[in-house]
């Protein structure tokens, strides 16, 4: 099993690596006479390819005459994939396709040109779900936050508490009610 690799790496991700060119220039080459029409737009994607992950969510830009950027929440992922080819596997690429709720059955967003890409994916798949809390955070009133309690921990301590709080109350007014007799105070005779 692999280490884990530290979110500050994931951060620190702004632009795809060299290899991605490669990739193009290889995929191009096919094309025959086309190639130097369809190399000019690879090149200034690869060029002008910028990602931005942050606590929020990632971003992805690219484009000269027509700039296009992508932004998504963490929390609208609903599913990640990795694909590569033949020759995406042996320059070491993969790209990672995440998806929405959009309803559109294709990805919402390609990162491409990563040679960290399982990095990119458990990072991608914690932040989905919301599994990786670092450190002790501050809780509401009520709870008592312990050294090295994480947030699940932290909240599930304070819900405890606001529940005991409520059931005591329930208690009170369930022995008030049963102190009193019944029917002490008739119901008033209803008016047809």
């Amino acid at each position: 099993m692999k280490e884990p690799v530290p979110d500050a790496t994931i951060y620190a991700i702004e632009r795809p690596c060299s290899a991605l060119m490669k990739y193009y220039f290889l995929g191009l080459l096919v094309t025959g006479p086309l190639f130097p029409i369809l190399i000019l737009p690879a090149y200034f994607r690869y060029h002008t390819m910028r990602y931005r992950f942050d606590a929020e969510g990632i971003s992805m830009r690219w484009g000269i005459l027509f700039r296009r950027e992508v932004i998504l929440n963490y929390s609208r992922i609903q599913d990640i994939h990795l694909t590569s080819n033949v020759v995406e596997r042996w320059l070491g690429l993969a790209r990672i396709q995440i998806q929405t709720a959009a309803g559109s059955g294709k990805a919402e967003m390609t990162i491409e040109g990563l040679r960290e890409f399982e990095a990119v994916r458990d990072f991608l798949y914690s932040k989905m779900r919301g599994m990786k809390e670092r450190g002790p955070t501050p809780v509401g009133a009520g709870a008592v936050a312990k050294p090295g309690l994480h947030l699940d921990e932290a909240a599930a301590a304070e819900l405890v508490a606001t529940l005991r709080e409520v059931a005591s109350e329930l208690r009170a007014l369930r022995e008030q009610l049963d102190s009193q007799t019944p029917w002490s105070n008739p119901p008033p005779p209803l008016v047809p």
